[in-house]
């Protein structure tokens, strides 16, 4: 008899266990149904829709680079002497051709009046060779002097044209001293401190002075060689002086930007550093940068073409990584994981996930579920209106979802309560 009713007891046990979970199944098939019902019976969410197409975008490509100057000048001296004389003042601004230092000039110019005195003494020798070389030869024709007496007055002769040029030579070599001993500018610009204080012997290569020329100034910098190498193809038909450049030099509480060109891309690529040396020049009128100041170098007229790209703020992050928002044929959003490319100002280039013909919707997604159903709204292509849309917007936005949400929630609660219902009657 125990056992008997130890079977009953076991049989209602299992039944009603039984009665659970087939509650729980319908009440999860029943939340399912009614996330969904929501979403429909929701009113569509009036959204900005893009229909996706091929397009050129420019690019905004800065790199950290250092200024300099193309042209500064190290003056050195290139005579030996005592230094007597300077002609300028340090931080002036000098002219080329200006004269800045002498280097005991009243030494040289006495060498240069000898190397004169010597040449003047070799001509007059020539000349006396000459007139001698002259008379041998008419002697010779009436048989007065020999052979040899005419060859040698002939040797004489060479002899003293090669005392000319060298005395020549040594005379243009005196006159380079002299020139040497007044140093004076290569080039204009800003000279800085002197090295060397007067009175002090100098020797060739004794450095005197730098030579800062103000504009135009210059830019290196490093560019990843896929940069260059995008670059390099796009300035394929065109002058590379094309492309723009920025410099946003800081100043204090402000920044001041120069305009100026790309002058130079690099051929090849830096073993150690894997980037590209580039160049760009900048006018610089006012002098108000400087030569060794740290900036960032934006290039202009930068493009990637024919490529998809949808407002940087459509893109979220989803399970399996970037995504956006694309409308099926009844308007209503599937979640569509992406491969994302470069930044284009506010815009967000998609290498892949996407293809022409699309919607995408390109408005705020905050709040925006798959399966939501949506209101298309034109789009001007206008990216940075959608960066700057009032928060007022956005938050009714939001607003919708979180009642759409709550709307759904409620559906669950209710399967909820239906499902409970079996469990206590198996209870009893």
């Amino acid at each position: 008899m125990k056992t008997m009713i130890h079977r009953a007891r076991a049989g209602l046990l299992g039944l009603a266990s039984g009665l659970l979970l087939v509650a729980c199944g319908q009440g999860e098939e029943t939340a399912q149904s009614s996330q969904q019902n929501a979403a429909a019976e929701a009113p569509p969410r009036p959204m900005p829709v893009q229909q996706m197409a091929r397009q050129d975008l420019p690019l905004d490509k800065s790199y950290p680079s250092k200024l300099r100057s193309g042209e500064e000048v190290t003056l050195v001296a290139r005579v030996t002497g005592f230094l007597e004389e300077r002609r300028f003042e340090p931080g002036e601004m000098v002219e080329k051709g200006e004269s800045l230092y002498a280097i005991e000039p009243d030494l040289y110019q006495a060498t240069v009046a000898q190397r004169r005195a010597d040449l003047e003494s070799a001509r007059a020798e020539l000349a006396r060779a000459q007139s001698d070389a002259r008379r041998y030869e008419q002697l010779l024709s009436q048989n007065s002097v020999s052979r040899q007496q005419y060859d040698q007055a002939l040797a004489d002769r060479n002899v003293a044209r090669a005392s000319v040029a060298q005395a020549e030579a040594a005379l243009s070599s005196a006159q380079l001293d002299l020139n040497y001993a007044d140093v004076t500018a290569p080039v204009s610009g800003q000279i800085g401190l002197s090295q060397i204080n007067l009175g002090n012997l100098v020797s060739p290569g004794t450095e005197l002075a730098t030579i800062t020329p103000l504009d135009p100034l210059e830019v290196r910098f490093q560019m990843p060689q896929a940069d260059a190498h995008a670059l390099r193809q796009q300035v394929s038909d065109q002058s590379l002086k094309d492309i723009g450049a920025s410099l946003s030099l800081p100043t204090g509480t402000s920044e001041q930007t120069l305009k100026g060109r790309l002058s130079f891309l690099g051929t090849r690529v830096g073993e150690d550093t894997g980037t590209v040396q580039a160049e760009a020049s900048f006018a610089n009128p006012d002098g108000t940068a400087l030569p060794g100041q740290f900036a960032r170098v934006s290039l202009e007229g930068v493009k990637r073409f024919d490529v998809l790209a949808v407002p940087e703020i459509a893109v979220t992050q989803g399970l399996m990584g970037p995504q956006v928002f694309v409308l099926d044929d009844d308007n209503v959003a599937r979640s569509r994981t992406v491969q994302l490319g470069e930044l284009a100002g506010p815009w967000q280039i998609l290498r892949d996930g996407i293809e022409p013909g699309d919607r995408v919707v390109v408005g705020d997604p905050a709040g925006l579920q798959p399966g939501t159903s949506i209101d298309p709204q034109p789009f001007d292509g206008d990216a940075e209106a959608l960066m700057e849309e009032p928060e007022s917007s956005r938050a009714g936005a939001q607003g919708q979802s979180a009642q759409a949400d709550a709307t759904s929630g409620e559906g669950q609660a209710r399967s909820g309560e239906q499902g409970s219902a079996p469990a206590e009657e198996g209870g009893q």
